[in-house]
């Protein structure tokens, strides 16, 4: 009997829908666009120093005294990207984290990984200190339970009306006292 090679590859199509579902439901609780351009923001600063390139047969090569420097920033961009996909709640920390190493890069990494990694951290950093985690769901009524969203709307409308009263006393105290 003759086996379909290819029967697993369609159980797992089958469920790549469901993936990326989950994948997007994940992407949305967490600065992920954030801790992407953090990540990527270290690998032209780590990688410039320790390139050797040929331009014509002329050797190019911008490792200097920065070496060590691209180093330390060219690392700790990627572990703050990730920290931001894994750690939410750290995202103003590894927002301010990652604009400082970002600046700090132009003048000790080669100009911020030639200006790479310098654009890209200031974007990442950015969007980490700019990103809110998405409201907490309120919570629902049942569909029999017409009670709980009546008693919701008269506290609505009367916490309204109380407010358009003192407003209107303050307008009035306003104009009488002049």
């Amino acid at each position: 009997m003759i086996t379909n090679p290819f029967g697993r590859g369609r159980e797992l199509l089958s469920r790549a829908p469901e993936f990326r579902r989950r994948f997007r439901t994940w992407r949305g609780e967490r600065p992920f666009w954030a801790g992407l351009f953090t990540f990527a923001a270290g690998l032209p600063i780590l990688y410039w120093p320790y390139a050797n390139l040929n331009l014509g047969g002329i050797p190019l090569a911008l490792s200097t005294t920065s070496g060590a420097g691209s180093l330390v920033i060219g690392t700790l961009l990627p572990v703050l990207g990730v920290a931001l996909c894994c750690r939410p709640h750290l995202r103003v920390f590894a927002g301010i984290a990652t604009l400082l190493l970002a600046v700090i890069s132009f003048p000790v990494a080669n100009f911020g990984g030639l200006f790479l990694g310098l654009a890209s951290g200031l974007i990442g950093g950015s969007l980490a200190c700019a990103w809110l985690p998405p409201p907490a769901d309120e919570p629902s009524t049942a569909p029999g339970d017409e009670t709980a969203a009546t008693t919701a709307t008269a506290a609505t409308t009367a916490t309204a009306t109380t407010a358009a009263t003192a407003t209107t006393a303050a307008a009035g105290e306003g104009r009488s006292g002049s």
